[in-house]
């Protein structure tokens, strides 16, 4: 027999002639491994697990244009094609324009966008009735579907009136005797207020009329059909100004109206009671061009197939699809994009300074409130479990170690014995560590695959989702539980070695 077969059948009969306290120390070591498996295999695949969770909190980075750039659809997409398709959960493109319902003397910030990304990248939206599927469909916010008592099947007209403003030249150019000019600008409440007016051969205002229908009837309505009000327009050449008494307390839209023009152009007075109106007028009539240029309002019925309910500032909005909106405008335009990515705030800063560099004219931007508080998160969680695999193991080691102590103490008479035979120090070294060497690749394999299990039911029932094996696991598990178990013995070794075999012999 050889000396390893040999020694091979010592370990296996002093396991065996001491199964109880050999199944403790293995069930020790076997529970150890497992929560080390479980662990380790949660703790890396939790960082997964957790971003797919906290994507549901909203997107967490923006995309919008430089300044003096325009982000179109053809932009975004080739944006979006630096991002790995596993990284990408969602993009969200939006357009925000000022629509007017005529009919209930309202107006509504509308957005544009792809409803489908939305359930993507703003998974909180909680929608009573659908989500719109087709053409003139809306969704309605819930704050507005109160206000002007719509619901699930209703229908709005709602009317879009292009901005006419100095950003295409210099609008004085169009102020020319015998000149027909419209203007439009920001009445009460964020209403679209539109001016038409005529110039006389000496370039003064000859002829006036207001188009004030989303303001409130009782006051700025009454800019319309005013005739007092009115009249004093009329012999006065652009640009005007409003008389510096005007209240100054209510809008930025006043202040305008009182500063845009130079000292010494025509002053109007506000009508009492309708102010920012009356501002909203001369500011109009100070940007009005040519009307057979300005571009034409366009009024489109809709149908509301739900309303939706957030709890934030989207309950205030009305959203349709981006070719809606499109159509509506006849603008391919985009005002930002919400992108919900997958990835460490790190990675994220990376994707951000790629983009920066694409040459798209697009910059991208964090939600640091987001962003933060996934990288906070995931770091406790991960701290926590590391934490518990310490202390797990640090059980264990003291388990098998007492263990050990014990089996130490009932052969005592053995080991003394072999001593006075012959035995060396280093014989008996070996032989307790290969006892819980043996342990330990027994207890690691066990502790490996039950790891797995243990790992898979805790993703499955947290997260809602699977986990992948990882073939490294096993030997991993393996190595830790033998290096566990070979640490547990060196006190009991020492003990052993130390033993008097003349005391022992006497019997003491």
């Amino acid at each position: 027999m050889t000396k390893r077969r040999m020694f091979l059948r010592m370990i296996t009969a002093s396991l065996l002639r001491r199964r109880s306290r050999m199944l403790i120390a293995l069930l020790s070591i076997g529970i150890g491994a497992t929560i080390l498996a479980g662990m380790v295999t949660i703790y890396y695949d939790v960082p997964r697990q957790m971003r797919s969770q906290m994507r549901s909190y909203g997107a967490n980075m923006l995309l919008m244009p430089d300044e003096g750039e325009t982000l179109t659809t053809e932009k975004l997409d080739g944006v979006l094609a630096l991002f790995p398709e596993e990284a990408l959960v969602g993009a969200t493109p939006y357009r925000y324009v000022r629509l007017d319902m005529t009919s209930r003397q309202q107006s509504f910030t509308s957005a544009g966008t792809d409803f489908e990304q939305v359930k993507k990248t703003s998974p909180y939206f909680s929608v009573e009735g659908r989500y719109p599927d087709g053409t003139r469909e809306v969704l309605v916010g819930k704050e507005i579907a109160e206000t002007i008592g719509v619901k699930e099947g209703s229908t709005m007209e709602l009317t879009y009136q292009p901005s006419v403003t100095s950003a295409s030249g210099d609008v004085s150019a169009d102020w020319v005797p015998g000149a027909k000019l419209t203007g439009s600008a920001e009445g009460w409440s964020g209403g679209t207020m539109t001016v038409t007016a005529t110039l006389g051969e000496d370039g003064a205002i000859a002829e006036i009329a207001v188009d004030a229908s989303t303001q409130t009837e009782e006051f700025g309505g009454r800019t319309q059909t005013d005739q007092a009000f009115l009249s004093q327009f009329v012999g006065k050449k652009l640009p005007l100004r409003l008389n510096p008494d005007a209240d100054e307390t209510v809008g930025a839209g006043v202040a305008s109206a009182k500063n845009a023009a130079p000292e010494g152009s025509d002053q109007v007075d506000a009508l009492s009671g309708a102010t920012v109106s009356s501002a909203a007028i001369v500011n109009a009539l100070n940007s009005a061009r040519n009307a057979d240029a300005a571009a034409k309002p366009n009024t489109v019925k809709y149908t509301v197939t739900g309303i939706l309910v957030t709890g934030g500032e989207e309950e205030g909005y009305v959203f349709m699809s981006l070719g809606d909106m499109q159509s509506l405008t006849g603008e391919d335009k985009l005002d930002v994009a919400e992108l919900s990515v997958s990835a460490e705030e790190e990675q994220l800063n990376a994707y951000a300074e790629q983009i920066g560099q694409s040459g798209q004219g697009v910059t991208a931007r964090l939600v640091k409130r987001v962003t933060k508080s996934e990288t906070a998160v995931l770091g406790k969680l991960q701290a926590l479990v590391f934490l518990v695999t310490v202390v797990v193991l640090l059980l264990t080691m003291i388990c098998v170690s007492t263990t050990m102590m014990a089996v130490v103490s009932e052969r005592r008479r053995e080991i003394g014995l072999r001593k006075a035979l012959g035995a060396s120090d280093n014989s008996i070294r070996v032989e307790f560590l290969g006892e819980g060497v043996f342990l330990g690749i027994l207890g690691g394999v066990l502790g490996a695959l039950l790891g797995f299990v243990f790992a898979q039911v805790v993703s499955v029932n947290v997260f809602g989702s699977s986990i992948t094996f990882q073939p490294l696991l096993l030997p991993a598990a393996v190595i830790v539980s033998v290096l566990i178990a070979a640490a547990s013995c060196l006190m009991p070794i020492k003990r052993a070695v130390a033993i008097d075999p003349a005391l022992v012999l006497k019997g003491e």
